[in-house]
């Protein structure tokens, strides 16, 4: 007994073990239930002057064959988390493939979808096949109408601009596709340094994840900057608004294509005032006719360009390759300095490396 006293301690010792155990076990339950009472990041309280009594805004997204994924899924989670109610809309009814072969089937059709507070148009294969739609064109002009917002993403800027509601305005699309923009839509400003292009009730963004920054900046229009930012973390996304770079702005702009290779990625990386990639090639054949290729292209098919391209050719450091150093001005008046070099590949006969960095050159006063 007495082993038992100074283990478990006497009588009144134990009542007041037991006070602080169920003190305990209370004090946990009620911190758990405050802490699964409090909203996550994707259910933050969300008050607007827009929806304070009022329904949910609500958001028609416009498919057909071919639309790209991420170009309407991207802004269609960001919506959705923001207490959007979103809906699908199309030309016929039946199962839609967009691209990747992801089957959907849309929610309406032209002939009979409600008018929504935001139009979102994607982009994606055939799209320029798509614009010369009359059904899907008109559609997009009646719901313009009483629509508080219409936004494009990615290459859903052409179909867009078809509609003649981008006359007079600012624009951007997917970053390969800036230049054809320009042509499809004369009346239209096209931009290549935004992700997100506002012109009031017409948005337009860049390609493919932009669509995601279009939607949080549409968010944070009718929800506040607050709820947008909220919606981000929830997604896990890096939300860094006007901020963030446009992908067209990038280097590369000032490279040409360098057509008629045979190549495979081995590395890229890149941003606004550098572009570093290196490929593995198996035709041409030889060093020679790789360096002859690239320097022709270089010097006649460097794109905006405000200066000629000078350029020089050396042997390589080990001798068994050949290396060109160019340099320009852009089409803004920045320097710039270019680097490409052809060496026999090391894990295969016939097969070259070939290295191209292209870099800004920095003001110095």
């Amino acid at each position: 007994m007495r082993h038992q006293e100074k283990r478990f301690g006497t009588n009144h010792q134990k009542s007041i073990v037991l006070r602080h155990l169920i003190n305990s076990v209370l004090s946990t339950t009620i911190f758990t239930y405050c802490l699964l009472s409090v909203p996550s990041f994707g259910a933050v309280p969300r008050v607007s002057a827009y929806q304070k009594d009022s329904k949910p805004v609500t958001v028609a997204i416009v498919l057909w064959d071919g639309a790209q994924i991420i170009d309407y899924s991207g802004p269609w989670e960001v919506f959705g988390q923001a207490g959007f109610k979103v809906f699908t809309v199309t030309d016929n009814p039946g199962p839609i493939t967009t691209t990747y072969g992801q089957k959907v089937t849309a929610d309406y059709t032209f002939d009979n979808s409600p008018q929504a507070d935001v139009v979102l148009i994607p982009g994606g294969g055939g799209t320029r096949k798509v614009a010369e739609n009359p059904r899907i064109i008109k559609w997009i002009q009646d719901q313009s109408k009483n629509a508080r917002y219409v936004m494009s993403v990615c290459t859903g800027a052409f179909i867009l601009a078809k509609t003649g509601l981008l006359d007079g305005l600012t624009a951007t699309t997917f970053h390969s596709a800036i230049d054809g923009l320009g042509q499809a839509a004369p009346k239209t400003k096209v931009v290549y340094d935004q992700r997100v292009v506002d012109n009031g009730k017409f948005i337009t963004t860049a390609g493919l994840s932009s669509g995601i920054d279009g939607a949080l900046y549409l968010v944070e229009k009718i929800q506040g900057k607050g709820q947008a930012q909220a919606e981000a973390l929830g997604l896990e996304y890096t939300w860094q608004g006007d901020s963030t770079p446009a992908r067209a702005a990038f280097a590369d702009r000032y490279l040409p294509d360098f057509q008629g290779f045979d190549a495979q990625w081995i590395s890229v990386t890149g941003g606004l005032d550098y572009w570093d990639m290196e490929v593995m090639i198996s035709k041409p054949s030889s060093i020679r006719e790789i360096i002859d290729l690239a320097r022709k292209q270089i010097i006649s098919a460097t794109p905006h360009t405000g200066s000629a391209v000078t350029l020089t050719e050396r042997a390589s450091k080990s001798g068994d390759g050949s290396e060109l150093a160019w340099k320009f001005k852009d089409d803004l008046g920045r320097s710039w300095s270019g680097y490409a070099s052809a060496a026999p590949a090391t894990d295969g006969p016939n097969k070259f490396t070939m290295t191209v960095k292209l870099t800004r050159e920095k003001l110095t006063r």
